[in-house]
């Protein structure tokens, strides 16, 4: 299952996305993961959850993001959520197309391995494509 929540830069969408993730950690059986483009808010998630910095990574596009996912998922069989705060960003998606195929690729993967991702994208929700509108859950 995929949740996003939209809305423009600086509209509180880390905001949501933190209360969320920390709120299910009490809730959670397995493990929680949130991925982020810095450090900046570690201090800021409860310590069970484990935050990636992608930008320490050499991610260039949208597939190697997508295999890196894989690769956090291969390692840990007990994961339940992943959080992806700055979705366009760390992801390296500058088109629809590019939105639409990360987008598949995730249900699919969310399908195969019983993982939920919830994802922050900064636009609002008229500009998004169909398929990830019918995926908001939350449009600031």
């Amino acid at each position: 299952m995929i949740e996003i929540i939209s809305g423009e830069k600086g509209k509180g969408k880390t905001k949501e996305l933190l209360n969320r993730v920390n709120a299910s950690v009490s809730a959670a059986s397995g493990n929680l993961v949130y991925l982020d483009k810095s450090q900046k808010h570690m201090y800021e998630l409860n310590n069970k959850i484990r935050l990636i910095n992608v930008k320490d990574f050499l991610i260039d596009n949208c597939d190697e993001f997508l295999g890196f996912i894989c690769g956090i998922l291969s390692q840990d069989h007990d994961l339940e959520e992943m959080y992806l705060d700055s979705f366009l960003t760390i992801a390296a998606i500058d088109s629809d197309e590019l939105l639409n195929h990360a987008i598949q690729k995730l249900d699919m993967i969310s399908e195969k391995y019983n993982v939920k991702f919830i994802l922050s994208i900064s636009k609002n929700e008229d500009e998004l494509t169909d398929l990830a509108k019918a995926k908001v859950v939350i449009s600031l």
